[in-house]
């Protein structure tokens, strides 16, 4: 385990990676500027071994259904490897690669991967998750905190996605899917042709996410910060969406922060 934090460079890019919390990005400045929200519990952080919300934190797996602590009530929450402290397996002077061994109260054993990959203009994130026995269902996924503001006017959202998942009154999806409708959100999209959302700071920076996941959940309910979260699936995925890791599968993803200054 390390507790000592990473920093990446290449160009006037740096990213700063803390495997003890959680694997999270804790940073990342262009031209000396952060565009992340600070803190321990921001930055951007994997969420694995699923994303979102579960309900009333259970989930099915053939005949067995597992209970996740309730870390957000009635719910369970954004996994569980935010909360641990990863291991650095290689790093360079613009590369780390991290792992994760999953642990209880996950209740299969599977390792996950990370690559945190910084070039002058952009800021790969790749994750992997293999199982050490038997199969299980798992998500993948990212959860950054974008700062609204970098000095200037905020931050403006724009994507095109093809639906919204409508959101019940307990924050997760009906199961219907719906237009599009205006923000302020905390609601999950559907892009088939893979995520692509751009976040422009006028007069400063544009940045675009993609991933060639077709879900993306975006959250712009906070003052200080928005959230644009490429997944393998939607919230409560594991019940409703589940995705197999098996021996001879693991599951894969990855994103891709490109910006450009303005």
């Amino acid at each position: 385990m390390s507790d000592e934090d990473i920093t990446l460079t290449a160009g006037d890019a740096e990213a700063t990676v803390r495997p003890g919390n959680g694997g999270r990005v804790t940073g990342l400045r262009v031209g000396g500027v952060e565009l992340l929200r600070q803190g321990e519990r921001f930055g951007c952080f994997p969420m694995v071994p699923w994303c979102g919300r579960i309900r009333d934190g259970r989930f099915r797996d053939g005949g067995a259904v597992h209970q996740m602590p309730l870390n957000s009530p009635p719910h369970a929450i954004h996994g569980t490897v935010r909360d641990g402290a990863w291991r650095v397996a290689r790093r360079s002077a613009d590369e780390a690669v991290l792992t994760y061994d999953l642990v209880e109260p996950w209740p299969y054993p599977g390792r996950v991967t990370q690559i945190v990959a910084l070039t002058e203009d952009a800021l790969t994130l790749s994750m992997a998750v293999e199982t050490y026995g038997s199969s299980f269902p798992a998500q993948i996924g990212w959860h950054p905190w974008f700062n609204r503001d970098l000095g200037g006017e905020s931050v403006r959202i724009a994507f095109d996605p093809a639906w919204q998942e409508e959101r019940g009154d307990d924050h997760l999806p009906t199961g219907e899917r719906v237009e599009p409708k205006p923000g302020p959100w905390d609601d999950c999209f559907g892009m088939p042709d893979g995520v692509d959302v751009t976040l422009t700071w006028p007069g400063r920076l544009e940045l675009k996410v993609t991933s060639p996941e077709q879900w993306v959940v975006v959250y712009d309910e906070q003052d200080a910060a928005v959230c644009v979260e490429p997944q393998t699936g939607p919230p409560d995925g594991l019940n409703s969406r589940p995705r197999l890791v098996t021996p001879l599968e693991p599951l894969e993803t990855t994103t891709t922060w490109r910006w450009t200054r303005l």
